[in-house]
């Protein structure tokens, strides 16, 4: 099954350097132990646009849908078998990372 781990940051703050060796350390184990789908960091909310295309005419807004001090600094895309392996491996993405780590499931289709 796969999950998605987020990696919520507060600040403007990047990882630093050491953040960024652990970051790889882990990104290296999830691919040996075969849990690596995906991962990615993403810009700072400021960079973001918004589009909103509901109504058949597209409205664009600079920066994030939602105002927040904590945001979206990254992700992780991991195969797990069950929800606790996925939860080991955020808690051990967090601490990598050192930062909190949010984790949800994909829906699956329905057979």
């Amino acid at each position: 099954m796969h999950y998605l781990l987020s990696v919520i940051a507060e600040g403007a703050s990047l990882a630093d350097d050491a953040e960024m060796a652990a970051i790889d350390v882990f990104n290296e184990r999830l691919q040996a132990n075969g849990h690596w789908v995906f991962a990615g960091g993403l810009g700072t909310p400021d960079t973001a646009t918004v589009i909103d295309n509901r109504r058949g005419e597209e409205v664009f807004t600079d920066g994030p849908f939602v105002e927040s001090k904590e945001y979206l600094a990254g992700f992780w895309i991991i195969d797990a078998s069950d929800l606790d392996v996925a939860l080991k491996l955020a808690a051990a993405g967090s601490k990598a990372c050192n930062r909190k780590v949010e984790v949800r499931p994909f829906l699956s289709n329905p057979e």
